[in-house]
C-alpha cells in the first residue's frame, strides 16, 4: 500500500510540471562587471551568475561577451501616514536599481532597465529598535528580490545583431 502511495504521489508530482530551478541560460559565455559603489546586489549578482549559471565572471573587459554595467542603487523611505497627533504610522521602503547589459561593441544585450521593489511597513514609536531592525531584514531580503529580477531579465536577453559595415 506504502509503495503505491509512493508511486502515486510522484506521478502527480511530475504531472503538475514541478521541475528544479537548475541552472539559467545566459545569452553569453562571459561577463565583465566593473567594480562600482553598488556593492550589495553587484555582489550578490556576481555570486548567482557563478553558481547558477554556465556564464564566467570575468576580470577584463576585453575578454567578455558581455559587460553589466550599474548606474544606480538607490534606498529611499516615503512616509505613507501619519497619527492624528502628527507621528509617523506607516512608511514604504523602496529600493531601485538601474542597468544595462552591453558587448563594448556597440551593441545591447539589454537597453537601460529599471528595477523597482517596494515594501509597506507600519511604525511605532514604542518598538523603534524592533523596526529599525525589521527595515534592515526588508532591504536585505528585497536586494534577494532584486538579484532573482535581474537574473531574469539576462537569462531573457537578446544577442546583440551584429553592426554591418
Amino acid at each position: 500500500m506504502r509503495i503505491l502511495i509512493a508511486t502515486l504521489f510522484a506521478s502527480m508530482l511530475a504531472a503538475c510540471g514541478f521541475q528544479l530551478r537548475g541552472t539559467a541560460a545566459l545569452p553569453f559565455d562571459t561577463l565583465y562587471m566593473p567594480p562600482t559603489t553598488t556593492a550589495g546586489v553587484a555582489l550578490d549578482l556576481k555570486r548567482n551568475v557563478q553558481s547558477g549559471t554556465r556564464t564566467m565572471v570575468v576580470d577584463d573587459p576585453n575578454k567578455a561577451e558581455a559587460v553589466l554595467e550599474f548606474s544606480q542603487e538607490a534606498r529611499e523611505k516615503h512616509i505613507l501616514s501619519l497619527a492624528a497627533t502628527g507621528r509617523v504610522r506607516e512608511f514604504q521602503l523602496r529600493y531601485r536599481v538601474a542597468f544595462r547589459v552591453h558587448d563594448g561593441k556597440g551593441g545591447e544585450f539589454l537597453p537601460l532597465s529599471t528595477v523597482q521593489l517596494t515594501r509597506d511597513v507600519t511604525f511605532n514609536d514604542t518598538d523603534v529598535l524592533a523596526k529599525e531592525t525589521e527595515e534592515l531584514l526588508l532591504y536585505r531580503d528585497m536586494q534577494f528580490d532584486m538579484v532573482q529580477q535581474i537574473m531574469r531579465r539576462l537569462a531573457a536577453a537578446q544577442r546583440p545583431k551584429p553592426v554591418s559595415q
